[in-house]
């Protein structure tokens, strides 16, 4: 059985990575391959940019060196998936260690958010030649307002990251490190975990980590601490603070998971009641401007999770149709759902399709397949995205519930592929491939069985794959987890399956500069 556990243990429209204005793009060449830098998004005081570089050689292309200048009152603040360095004007940016060849005929993105309008760059050079050209594209005035906040471009890629509310405890993670990371500017989406359900309604879920806790200066995403007096404090503070260096991130308040989807079970009795009390606590005048709306995450409709559900197939499309009536339609409205493949299983017991028109999309849980809840093995990757021989069990993998959702009708660009920045791990074991038995879960840092990405990539670090995740033995501990290798690889089928882009569990998994998140970044495109 698919399970959460990590959830219960350790206690939207969409994209908008697009200016209202058409992209703008310069192109430049080194013999066969080209670089292009395309205005993604002006706001007049700032813009974000990214730069693709096309292998158009039939030899793939090991390293790459661009250097350019940009026009005065213009600069790089911030960027991603490539190392930049800056000397007055002039800029240069190559690849991070972690980035593979780019293959002949396939492309590598890398982008920046910077300061000022955007300019397209000036005497452009790649792996040392001249690009050539070093025309400036045709210019359109800044918009003299924000982008619209509703409803950005639903043909971009969503990168969907989870916030754990309890992480400002013992994991000590809190809004800012989404900035110093970096993954503020990788995100289109922050999904704020976890609301309660509770006597049909929507409640709060840690008043104090939601909207008490005084931060200082030296915690807070801008610097500035908070006071005694002030009115609304916490991670809900801190993301408006967030929201406002950051103007493309949306912010969605997620409901229920493993250990607070019992509730639903009583709201799916009376969806209107329900939805009424989600969009007075969302809306709240406290923090109605840090949501941009609400995220189902039922575990699971007329099935079992941590209790049982019998509400009936249609319950989850009654629950999500009442929320998008009362939300409306420029709210974002998503579920995180179950990801079980399998002949009758739970995706087959609920209305999924029916409750999709609702939402702005989907996202199924495409980890946690298996782990030591069943703690004598066999050893299996937890997230598998294929099958292989072996596998304990048929249809508990990625592309097993991907196909099988998209075969209810459910459109491809509203699926996002889940990934999951923890590994999980069985102790007692003596085989070093998957199938080994063993005697229980392995240590971890805060829970047996379940360790972080930035701690196994060093403790642990991976020695092969399976199913397209990776997996290692060390000692008699078996750990199985995604790398910033095989993420690429799932990145590649969620753009050959014309999926809506991906979301992960959870961002403090993730190193200190975002190597997992920048995996997910770059492999989208």
């Amino acid at each position: 059985m698919k399970r959460s556990l990590r959830r219960a243990l350790w206690a939207g429209a969409v994209v908008v990575l697009t200016a209202t204005l058409a992209p703008v793009a310069a192109a430049y060449g080194a013999g066969s391959v080209t670089t292009t830098f395309t205005k993604v998004q002006d706001w007049g005081s700032g813009h974000e940019g990214r730069v693709t570089i096309t292998n158009g050689s039939d030899a793939p292309v090991g390293t790459w060196r661009i250097e350019f200048d940009l026009p005065a009152g213009t600069s790089i603040s911030s960027s991603w998936d490539a190392d930049v360095t800056r000397s007055g004007n002039h800029y240069v940016a190559v690849k991070k260690s972690w980035a593979g060849p780019i293959a002949p005929g396939t492309s590598f993105n890398w982008g920046y958010n910077g300061s000022g309008p955007y300019a397209a760059p000036l005497n452009c050079t790649i792996n040392g030649a001249s690009c050539g050209g070093g025309s400036t594209p045709p210019t359109t005035p800044p918009p003299t307002t924000p982008p619209p906040t509703n409803p950005p471009d639903p043909g971009g890629k969503k990168i969907v990251g989870y916030f754990a509310e309890w992480g400002v405890y013992g994991r000590n993670y809190h809004v800012k490190n989404i900035h110093t990371s970096g993954s503020a500017s990788k995100l289109t989406h922050i999904l704020y975990a976890f609301g309660n359900t509770t006597g049909g309604r929507c409640t709060i879920g840690d008043s104090y980590a939601d909207y008490e806790k005084a931060y200082t200066a030296a915690e807070s995403v801008d610097g500035v601490a908070d006071t005694w007096d002030q009115p609304l404090r916490g991670s809900f503070n801190q993301l408006r603070k967030l929201k406002q260096m950051y103007p493309h991130l949306k912010v969605i308040w997620s409901f229920g998971g493993w250990t607070w989807s019992g509730g639903f079970t009583q709201a799916a009795q009376n969806p209107t009641a329900f939805a009424e009390s989600c969009h007075n606590l969302v809306e709240d005048p406290r923090w109605a401007d840090v949501f941009d709306g609400i995220d189902v995450d039922w575990e699971y409709p007329n099935a079992c999770g941590l209790s049982c559900d019998a509400s009936g197939p249609n319950a989850f499309k009654n629950v999500v149709s009442a929320l998008r009536t009362r939300f409306g339609a420029n709210a974002l409205v998503t579920a995180a759902i179950t990801a079980d493949g399998s002949n009758g299983g739970k995706i087959d017991v609920t209305d999924y399709a029916g409750g999709a028109q609702h939402l702005n999309w989907i996202m199924p849980m495409t980890y946690d397949y298996f782990g030591a809840f069943n703690p004598q093995g066999p050893t299996a990757p937890h997230s598998p995205l294929t099958s292989y021989p072996g596998i304990p069990q048929q249809g508990f993998w990625s592309d097993a519930a991907i196909q099988k959702l998209k075969s209810k009708g459910i459109p491809a660009n509203k699926l996002l592929l889940g990934v999951g920045f923890y590994g999980r791990g069985w102790t007692g074991v003596t085989q070093a491939a998957p199938g080994g038995s063993a005697t229980g879960a392995a240590p971890g840092t805060y829970e047996a069985g379940i360790e972080d990405y930035k701690v196994l990539k060093n403790t642990c670090p991976a020695t092969g794959t399976v199913g397209g995740t990776a997996y290692a033995k060390c000692g008699s501990n078996w750990w199985s987890y995604d790398t910033p290798a095989t993420i690429n690889g799932k990145m590649t089928y969620a753009n050959n399956q014309g999926l809506g882009g991906a979301f992960f569990w959870e961002l403090s998994g993730d190193t200190g500069n975002g190597e997992l998140i920048g995996a997910i970044k770059g492999g989208l495109g």
